[in-house]
């Protein structure tokens, strides 16, 4: 029996013990970056001369590994694998399963700063916001090993006289993981192991930005004794490998966390039913968001400051969840305002291996680029009250800018940046404020900041999204207790880290007996 499950705790790292704890794991990983790492096929390790080169992007030269890359020829090899694997693996018992994915948790325990040392190495994380990643990825594992066991045997039927019902779950077959840069570690995680704990088989395909962290991972999952076949590791280009395998005939599930363009086009390519296939994909996707903090002027302004700059800027805003917009009533605007820049102006950017950084670079040269292209037409739609200035020379670095009285159909109020962009508009009452904040096409996340009972009623009821938060930021929902997912096109509203998450990876089975 399991015990209850609760979250992992985030390390303070204001305690010196475990200060100096993060600098030993870093410099750890800092003497294995520029290793190379096999694709995992079957089992089996491949070497492909086509590699994927990882870089750090607080520093663009520093190279963190160099991974094989797939190509349609070993995605078919890994299909068939998890094919064939798939016939014993849905036979192991739910408790097994279930046991794997304790036991890797618990291996990521122990090499917990490791894990958040690559993350700030990889994915340019700072401390906080690399060990919130890899808490995350613990979570997943541990939530989602006790909700197996709670839905192994089904959900309970009537039964008449002479007969005996029952209603049951099971596997559904080969599972596509398509997973993001931005938690390289927590969903790729997460979107892992809920296909492996329910009984499917996995080709896990994680973002080219982040490669070595997944293939860490991967180790852990063998170290934790996942069988061979189970779980493929096949990184490579989305428009050669991730499209065969969304295609493929036996491909049953597919599971994908990035932009609603990539969302959309491969929600519609698995609508297509190819030679050789008798089913229907299912999809579940989760493409992101323009989520709105709205700020009454019945308000603690403080507390509303603090949650436009924690929600805009976390992780340099890369986040579906960023609150990137916020909607503020005319009354206490000015005020809002003034202070959000002057805490703004106070965080600092640099390299994340210093944790005294509150923000590191962003992913790419893309991403550096598209950001401060909005930036360019932020300052033609709005008042620039602070930051607006990027530096690429060595790595990917973007002041956390902050734009003033926007109109909300502004290009930067209605289009997702993922990065650190915040767009600042006025509401002449809480009405208002509310319909602006559903006035984009996503629905992930929001935030509202009052004291009026009366108007945290409406906000329950009108304020369509996802994940809706009172009173603080609208980023860094916990597994278990924010259940994680959202509306419109922010995806399929599949719930991550809740009590229906795993049941989206099966079929329900019923099965009648006369006696």
């Amino acid at each position: 029996m399991l015990p209850t499950y609760k979250h992992e705790p985030f390390t303070d790292f204001t305690i010196e013990e475990n200060k100096k704890a993060f600098e030993v794991a870093l410099e750890y990983v800092e003497g294995q970056l520029g290793k190379s790492y096999d694709l995992v096929v079957g089992g089996e390790r491949i070497s492909t001369e086509q590699k994927i080169t990882s870089y750090n992007p607080a520093n663009k030269e520093e190279i963190i590994g160099i991974v094989s890359k797939a190509n349609k020829d070993i995605a078919e090899q890994a299909v068939n694998a998890a094919y064939e694997t798939f016939e014993s693996w849905r036979k192991t018992s739910p408790e097994e399963r279930a046991n794997i994915l304790v036991r890797a948790a618990a291996i990521v325990r122990r090499r917990k700063h490791e894990f958040s040392a690559y993350l700030v190495k990889e994915a340019g994380k700072p401390w906080k916001e690399a060990d919130a990643d890899t808490a995350e990825a613990i979570d997943f594992m541990e939530y989602y090993a006790r909700q197996m066991i709670t839905i192994k045997d089904g959900k309970p039927v009537n039964s008449r006289k002479g007969e005996h019902n029952r209603y049951f779950y099971t596997p559904m077959g080969v599972t596509v993981v398509i997973s993001p840069w931005n938690f390289a570690f927590a969903i790729m995680a997460g979107t892992t192991v809920a296909p492996i704990v329910t009984g499917n088989t996995v080709l896990l395909k994680p973002a080219s930005t982040t490669p070595v962290v997944a293939a860490k991972f991967v180790e852990v999952l063998e170290e934790a004794g996942l069988p061979k076949g189970v779980v493929n590791f096949i990184p490579g280009s989305g428009a050669e490998v991730g499209d065969y395998l969304v295609d493929h005939p036996k491909t049953a599930l597919i599971t994908f966390t990035g932009s609603r363009e990539v969302g959309t086009r491969l929600y519609e390519r698995a609508a297509v039913v190819h030679p050789g296939q008798n089913h229907l994909k299912r999809v579940i996707v989760e493409m992101g968001g323009k989520d709105t903090v709205v700020v009454d002027k019945d308000a603690d302004l403080d507390l509303a400051a603090e949650s436009i700059v924690v929600s805009a800027f976390g992780f340099s805003g890369q986040k579906c969840s960023a609150g990137s917009r916020a909607v503020i009533h005319e009354d206490v605007y000015d005020e809002v305002l003034t202070k959000v820049v002057k805490l703004t102006k106070n965080l600092t950017v640099g390299d994340p291996t210093s944790n005294n950084n509150y923000m590191g670079p962003v992913i790419d040269e893309a991403s550096f680029k598209k950001i401060m292209g909005y930036i360019e037409i932020g300052k033609e739609e709005g008042r620039l009250v602070a930051g607006g200035t990027g530096d690429a020379s060595k790595g990917y670095f973007i002041q956390p800018t902050v734009f003033a009285d926007l109109d909300p159909q502004a290009r930067i109020m209605q289009e997702e940046i993922f990065g650190p962009v915040v767009a600042l508009s006025k509401a002449k009452n809480f009405d208002q404020a509310i319909e602006i904040a559903n006035n984009t096409e996503y629905g992930l996340t929001g935030a509202v900041i009052t004291k009026n009972r009366e108007h945290i009623e409406k906000a329950k009821r009108d304020f369509h999204v996802g994940n809706l938060y009172f009173n603080r930021n609208c980023t860094g929902a916990i597994v278990g207790y924010h259940p994680f997912g959202g509306f419109k096109m922010s995806g399929t509203d599949s719930k991550a880290g809740g009590p229906d998450y795993l049941v989206l990876h099966m079929q329900a089975k019923t099965v009648s007996e006369m006696y």
